[in-house]
Formats: structure tokens, C-alpha cells, sequence
């Protein structure tokens, strides 16, 4: 399986990928198909489309820092 970062995509491209997740964009957040911003998992801050991730196999959507990351690692284990 090959790793991308998210961080290297374009913002257009990010929108595109939501919305084959079924999500969508302000431009500036991830939100739902009820066009609420969605929520970090852990820490419950909204997610910035600039600073999410998502982990191989998951439609889990999450800000990219080290707590949610270390939280995502501990509840399902080592994706990578």
C-alpha cells in the first residue's frame, strides 16, 4: 500500500476526495452531508481541510496533530 500525505495535495483535489467520501468544504473546514463542520474524533475541534488526515482503510476524518493521531494509534493500532 503507498502513503500519501495530504499535505501535498491541492486544496481542490482535498474537496474531491471528500466528496467521495461523502463529505464536503466551506473552503476552509470538512463538514458532513449535513454541511456541519466535522468535529475532531478526540479532541472535538472542527477539522480545517488544510490540516486533515486520513488513515489507510478509514473514513475516519482527523486533525493532523499528536494527540489525535496517538489517540486514532491506540484505538484501532498500527495502520502503517
Amino acid at each position: 500500500m503507498e502513503l500519501i500525505s495530504l499535505k501535498q495535495i491541492s486544496k481542490e483535489s482535498k474537496v474531491l476526495l471528500l466528496k467521495e467520501l461523502g463529505y464536503g468544504s466551506d473552503g476552509e473546514f470538512v463538514l458532513d452531508s449535513k454541511r456541519e463542520k466535522v468535529l475532531d474524533r478526540y479532541l472535538e475541534i472542527p477539522v480545517k481541510i488544510d490540516n486533515m488526515v486520513i488513515f489507510p482503510g478509514s473514513e475516519i476524518i482527523l486533525d493532523d496533530n499528536e494527540l489525535s493521531i496517538s489517540k486514532y494509534l491506540e484505538e484501532f493500532g498500527d495502520v502503517l
